[in-house]
């Protein structure tokens, strides 16, 4: 359904004396009301139904944590990418234990931040803090913490314009409210996602909530990150999910033209409906990845099981360091001591039998403080990670 521009266009405050237009959302929810049609419908209900299975994904794996640590780390790979890093997951794990060799540290530095924002709120919302605008500052705040967005306004709404494409405002693709209209925008959609005035289901709101937040890029720097994290910490807030494991960023990234041109539809025709199916028809594409990497993983931990009760005499020892990288794909020989609770010598030979098998491969090249990485492991989370796209 075709509603007409979802929003109003307005002056803004001129920038290097160029008049400036801007588009000022309508609040939440839409008017007139969403068309749920049958089709629609089915594909809420499917989305529903791979959401309640990538719930249920602990049932695949002898220790949630295992697949969790990862797979945060991957999303927030992903999720910077799009904003023009070029870290690895590999990047990031050798970042992580201090040893980057090669690693371009900025880039590596702004996906651990990723990672510590996620971990923030995901802590706030287990104390009982609403999804909020203060949790959104909290959250940007660690986004921006260190690296270059640091000069960026760090955890505060912006206080000038900014805009998205083209070198200036008067050419720019899109441009957001200005800012002295920033908070009255973002006070609507804090209330909306508080179900004011109305309950609205919890995959709609996030689809609504993320768009709009998106419209609204309330930051100087950091909008589209946070953006997508708003909708994983709306999914845990609503209890769809217990765990923050879904992650829209590879689905945007590969359907990118098609992200935006719905983004701008809903702006200029209200075709709210067209992109709900779009954003429905990711969640349920990336619940069902999610849980097939799950099985994968949980089938080349049992293989490698199987090889290393080869070993004879020392298999044990091999088991406890493969649980080790298991929990950590990315390990030095101390730092898979200290998780194994084994010396140093079992360590060594363990990694030694570990990378004769094929299980564990050497990451750095260097004779001393070598670093290992479980390279099946790394090789299933890393898909879709390379050829970083800028937006």
């Amino acid at each position: 359904m075709k509603r007409g521009p979802t929003g109003s266009i307005v002056p803004a405050p001129a920038v290097a004396g160029e008049s400036v237009r801007a588009f000022v959302p309508h609040p939440l929810p839409p008017r007139p009301a969403l068309v749920i049609d049958a089709a629609l419908r089915e594909e809420l209900d499917q989305a529903l139904l791979a959401l309640g299975r990538l719930d249920s994904v602990s049932s695949l794996l002898p220790d949630k944590s295992l697949f969790l640590y990862t797979f945060v780390r991957k999303e927030a790979v992903l999720s910077s990418q799009i904003e023009g890093t070029q870290s690895s997951l590999s990047d990031l794990l050798l970042f992580e234990i201090e040893e980057a060799p090669g690693v371009p540290l900025d880039d590596a530095r702004e996906v651990s931040n990723y990672v510590r924002a996620l971990e923030h709120g995901v802590k706030r919302l287990r104390g009982g803090f609403p999804v909020s605008n203060r949790l959104f500052n909290e959250i940007h705040s660690r986004l921006l913490t260190r690296g270059r967005g640091s000069r960026k306004q760090p955890g505060e709404f912006r206080a000038t314009q900014n805009w998205i494409g083209g070198t200036r405002p008067g050419i720019a693709t899109f441009v957001p409210p200005p800012p002295h209209l920033l908070h009255e925008c973002m006070a609507d959609l804090e209330r909306f996602l508080h179900d004011q005035p109305e309950r609205t289901a919890p995959l709609l709101k996030a689809a609504l909530g993320h768009l709009q937040f998106e419209t609204i890029h309330p930051y100087l720097d950091g909008n589209g990150r946070l953006g997508r994290l708003l909708i994983t910490l709306l999914l845990v807030s609503e209890g769809v999910l217990q765990e923050p494991l879904l992650y829209l960023s590879l689905y945007f990234k590969t359907n990118r033209e098609a992200y935006y041109e719905l983004l701008q539809r809903v702006r200029t025709d209200g075709d709210w409906e067209a992109w709900i199916e779009f954003f429905v028809r990711g969640v349920k594409h990336t619940a069902e990845g999610a849980v097939e990497t799950a099985r994968r993983l949980a089938r080349l931990f049992e293989e490698d099981r199987a090889t290393i009760g080869g070993f004879g005499r020392t298999a044990g020892s091999a088991l406890r360091i493969h649980f080790a990288f298991q929990q950590h794909p990315v390990q030095t020989v101390l730092s898979a001591a200290k998780r194994s609770g084994s010396t140093i010598p079992t360590v060594t030979a363990a990694i030694k039998s570990l990378e004769a098998a094929g299980i564990l491969r050497e990451l750095t090249g260097k004779k001393r403080g070598r670093v290992f990485g479980y390279g099946k492991y790394l090789h299933i989370l890393d898909e879709g990670t390379t050829s970083p796209a800028r937006e």
